[in-house]
């Protein structure tokens, strides 16, 4: 008994551990991605290439999750943890360096390269923390979902929070001050996690494969094509479709609107990204899924994929009928927020029946394999978001959008429930 107690306790402290590091390191991506977005739409890119910003990032979150798997099988889940959060600081120290004197090609590629390697940083933090659960929660009562529901929502939350942040430091402090102080802050908990992190978690294997990353699983290839095109869906309005607008709607194109406008920017993007978060974080109670089936959530899954479809088809008709306008405005902000909401419940499910598909041995390899396919759909997203808003406005966005949830309904019906 005092065995089981005593496992339970570490369990619990290196999720506790594990958790924190990961609010951590999800606080600065989100407010780097702001600070991004809004300080380079302030020196006049263009909605093509502030996508371009993104891409690297996302081309290697699909690289690193490809391998981060077995690089978290081969060296163990902390030292993936740790090298995630180091190179995060080394990226905000680097990205701090860049000279306003640049020309736009040399800032677009420095920035780029930056971004890549914080992309590598925060899939290596995500597949370790993510895997962790699988290993840690408690197997009765719904325990697996109710742990990965609560790290990811409350990341999210903590992500949204950043957003708001880099647009507050951005309007404050200025871009470079703004970085130097997140990486500072960031070497700091980065120290003591490394002091604090309990023992227990798998320190790797030298038997691990890179072959073996490739699931043989159909519900996990199949799962991870859903949440291609799930999260497609969302960052094709998202990372700068939405931003855009609304700055190109809020800004009168003085430095003060310009401010003004990157507060309010910020707020709205930060309050979606915490509803979103919160509302993962109670999916297991808004589904009723504490005694569910793996097949009844399955199910789930893909009536939920459905309803998501629905919003930015209805927005995208609001859009092509109505001038841009306060009422299109506030139209957009409903809409958008009903969409976290349904996205959110979605993003849940399919945290959870990955590690429920999957097997304790094989946890880093297909966990790191389902968010190659996230940094994929994140990638598509962020490309058509910039090309369709440059060729056909929010209405194309929105549209496209509604194109990539039906794609992933239909991915999410092949599914084997039982």
């Amino acid at each position: 008994m005092t065995n089981a107690r005593t496992k339970k306790t570490d369990g619990l402290s290196a999720y506790i551990t594990v958790t924190a590091a990961y609010w951590a390191f999800m606080l600065t991506d989100g407010a780097l991605r702001m600070l991004v977005l809004l300080h380079f739409n302030g020196l006049g890119f263009s909605p093509i290439q502030l996508a371009y910003l993104f891409l690297l990032y996302e081309v290697m979150g699909i690289v690193t999750n490809l391998s981060a798997g077995w690089i978290a099988a081969r060296f163990g889940l902390t030292s993936t943890l740790y090298a995630g959060l180091t190179i995060q600081i080394v990226a905000l120290i680097a990205l701090a360096q860049l000279d306003p004197a640049w020309g736009v090609t040399a800032s677009v590629i420095f920035v780029m390269c930056v971004q890549g390697a914080s992309g590598v940083a925060k899939d290596l933090s995500k597949m370790s923390s993510k895997s962790a659960v699988k290993l840690l929660a408690p197997k009765e009562g719904g325990g697996l979902f109710r742990w990965v529901a609560l790290l990811t929502g409350s990341k999210n939350a903590v992500k949204g929070c950043g957003f708001f942040l880099g647009a507050a430091l951005l309007a404050i402090w200025g871009f470079q001050a703004s970085v130097w102080g997140m990486a500072i802050i960031l070497a700091v908990i980065l120290a003591g996690v490394v002091i604090f992190m309990p023992s227990g978690l798998p320190q790797g294997s030298k038997k691990a494969k890179f072959s073996q990353v490739f699931s043989k699983d159909k519900n996990v290839n199949r799962l991870s094509l859903a949440r291609m095109f799930l999260f497609g869906a969302r960052d094709v309005w998202f990372v700068v479709g939405i931003p855009v607008y609304f700055n190109a709607v809020l800004s009168d194109g003085s430095a003060e609107g310009r401010r003004e406008a990157f507060f309010i920017i910020g707020i709205f993007m930060a309050v979606w990204i915490i509803l979103y978060g919160i509302v993962q974080g109670n999916a297991p109670r808004i589904l009723k899924a504490a005694h569910s089936t793996t097949g009844e959530i399955v199910q789930k899954a893909i009536h939920w994929v459905g309803y998501l479809t629905l919003i930015p088809l209805v927005l995208t008709a609001a859009v092509l009928l109505l001038d841009t306008s306060n009422a299109l405005t506030a139209i957009l902000i409903a809409g958008l927020l009903i969409f976290g909401f349904v996205f959110a419940v979605n993003s849940a499910v399919h945290s959870y029946l990955i590690l429920a598909f999957t097997s304790d041995e094989r946890v880093t390899m297909d966990v790191g394999f389902y968010y190659m396919s996230n940094a994929a759909g994140r990638l598509l997203g962020t490309l058509l978001s910039g090309v369709s808003y440059q060729f056909g406005g929010l209405w194309l966005c929105l549209f496209t959008a509604a194109m990539m949830s039906a794609l992933s309904w239909l991915a999410a019906r092949r599914l084997r429930q039982g």
